[in-house]
């Protein structure tokens, strides 16, 4: 079985991730005038959503996915809004929104569900809709590392800030998908993305979030942003706090108690993945439908790699993802 853990949610038929971005924004627009009129957000055409939903399947099959673990578009969430009740609002419309594709397809697509995370706002603020997500069956969250979007007053994933989050996560198993969203600073998102990901997996490693939340589940996706490509600096950067008196373990080791997805689409980059953090850490993940990258059929990229031994590869396409999501059913 293939088990893709990293995609987007399709707004309608054809759309790529160009005019599906579009086609939210529009729907933003018309709920950012109807909250400021006092009105009732309404949520988006649920034939429009099916025939997405159906578009998603068709994609699935042509590259041999059985199961996509489906989450909002994480560019399209407003986390940087300054109207938290709306950004509250449009987050759990583009929630109900991957529930009813996923009950449409129970056994293709598996709901993962977006934090209303507002810059500033306590992070407690998202525990109810987490509770929601969990009634509704969601298998995981995705986790915006840095809400303000590029504004740079986002606490450091090893802030205490964030620890409230880590236990409701941690007591529920309830896995979180470490994806950035927009960003509205002088990086595309797509760079945000490389960026935020490769500063939390520092973060991280650095502080006592790994030692105090032991089976706490983060999946870093792109491979990790830098990851390992600068592995060499980063385990410097370790040697330089343990030679200043920090107690900091190797920087393998706290690699290996994170996940890591394949959205990297060359085998270059994949090989060194699988050979710095382990088979055993890797997830299916290809964004297909979403990065709108010509080379998001990954399962041959995979098969291929010399460095994958064949119970290897099984891994990576289905029982880490069974390991880490235990609601996937």
């Amino acid at each position: 079985m293939i088990i893709d853990s990293h995609a987007h949610s399709v707004a309608g038929r054809g759309e790529g991730p160009s005019v599906a971005g579009n086609s939210l924004m529009a729907r933003w627009t018309v709920m950012e005038a109807s909250g400021r009129a006092g009105a009732t957000p309404k949520p988006a055409d649920p034939d429009e959503l099916l025939d997405g939903a159906a578009y998603q399947i068709e994609l699935m099959d042509q590259v041999g996915t059985d199961i996509q673990l489906t989450s909002p578009r994480p560019f399209v969430l407003k986390h940087s809004h300054r109207a938290a009740p709306l950004v509250r609002q449009w987050i759990e419309l583009n929630n109900d929104a991957i529930a009813l594709q996923a009950a449409e397809y129970p056994d293709r697509i598996k709901p993962v569900g977006a934090l209303p995370q507002s810059a500033g706002r306590p992070v407690t603020e998202t525990f109810d809709e987490i509770d929601r997500l969990v009634e509704l069956g969601f298998i995981g969250v995705i986790l915006n590392p840095d809400p303000s979007e590029g504004a740079g007053t986002s606490p450091l994933l090893e802030d205490e800030y964030w620890f409230p989050l880590y236990e409701k996560l941690e007591a529920l198993d309830l896995p979180a998908l470490l994806h950035p969203a927009a960003c509205y600073g002088r990086e595309t998102y797509s760079e945000h993305f490389i960026s935020e990901e490769s500063l939390a997996i520092l973060s991280l490693t650095r502080g006592k979030v790994l030692e105090q939340f032991p089976t706490l589940k983060i999946v870093v996706p792109h491979g990790g942003g830098s990851i390992p490509y600068q592995l060499g600096r980063w385990k410097a950067a370790n040697v330089k706090s343990r030679e200043a008196g920090v107690d900091v373990e190797e920087f393998e080791d706290s690699l290996r108690r994170l996940w890591f997805d394949t959205c990297l689409y060359t085998a270059e980059a994949l090989d060194l993945l699988v050979r710095v953090v382990g088979a055993d850490r890797v997830l299916f993940g290809t964004e297909r439908p979403g990065s709108g990258n010509p080379l998001d059929d990954l399962k041959p990229v995979i098969e291929s790699l010399p460095s994958l031994s064949p119970d290897q590869v099984q891994a990576v396409f289905e029982d880490n993802a069974r390991t880490v999501y235990s609601r996937l059913k």
